[in-house]
């Protein structure tokens, strides 16, 4: 990590499936990879990020980070009191390859005072909110809920209905329809979405087709696929990808 002007920047190699356990900085952070996939977890709302998009996390904010394939963490750490931008939640960022250059020209250690501020002097003007919004898996805490939820965590594909989830955990579907609103806010099919839709999320990042995607993660076609994206995402898969 390079503790040099204003903005600080630092370099992680990631192992596919490495997470960096919960943690928050004094400093603002935008995260980003040159190459592979970066997930980003706050809570229970979940970002995705390929090369062609950025997640500005404020100060202060616990954050766990991870690659769902071989990465490398690139960070730059803004100082709070020194940087124009105070978006006070998580936001996606697009990267496009001027912000990309300046990322790697600041992460130089040969470069002059002089040279460095006017770099991070333009950082700010880069920053372009994404329109879209992240994933969002709250993880319920009633055990016959978590029975649910974990089978469609260990295989979103799972074609069984709620009935014969609930069945499998030992309750009505009436009650599992109850308890899952209540245990985590959505209904059993939101909740599902979800899950499916973070597990596309890698395997679209990777330029896997989108009909492969679509009957890894559950769907019968990709235009079915595509719909839930578009409805709970805000935008298509290749605009995502794209950062459009």
């Amino acid at each position: 990590m390079e503790d040099i002007g204003a903005i600080i920047v630092g370099r992680f190699p990631l192992a596919s499936g490495e997470w960096i356990a919960p943690h928050s900085h004094t400093h603002h952070q935008i995260a980003w990879t040159r190459r592979g996939v970066l997930s980003v977890g706050v809570e229970e709302v979940y970002w995705v990020l390929p090369p062609t998009r950025a997640l500005w996390l404020p100060a202060g904010v616990t954050h766990t980070t991870g690659a769902t394939r071989e990465a490398v963490l690139c960070s730059l750490y803004l100082a709070p009191e020194h940087c124009p931008v105070d978006w006070s939640e998580p936001t996606a960022v697009g990267v496009d390859g001027m912000l990309a250059e300046l990322i790697g020209y600041l992460a130089r250690t040969d470069l002059t005072d002089d040279a460095r501020a006017r770099a991070e002097a333009v950082v700010p003007d880069l920053l372009r909110p994404l329109p879209t919004r992240p994933i969002t898996v709250p993880q319920p805490t009633d055990e016959r809920v978590r029975v649910v939820a974990a089978a469609l965590l260990a295989d979103p594909a799972d074609p069984r209905c709620l009935e014969e989830h609930a069945r499998a955990a030992g309750v009505s579907r009436r009650t599992m329809t109850r308890l899952f609103v209540r245990d985590t806010g959505m209904s059993f099919d939101q909740w599902r979405t979800q899950v499916r839709l973070r597990a596309s999320l890698p395997l679209l990042a990777e330029g896997q087709p989108v009909s492969r995607v679509a009957h890894s993660v559950g769907y019968a076609t990709a235009s079915a696929f595509l719909a839930a994206f578009r409805r709970t995402v805000g935008t298509t898969p290749r605009r995502y990808l794209l950062s459009r």
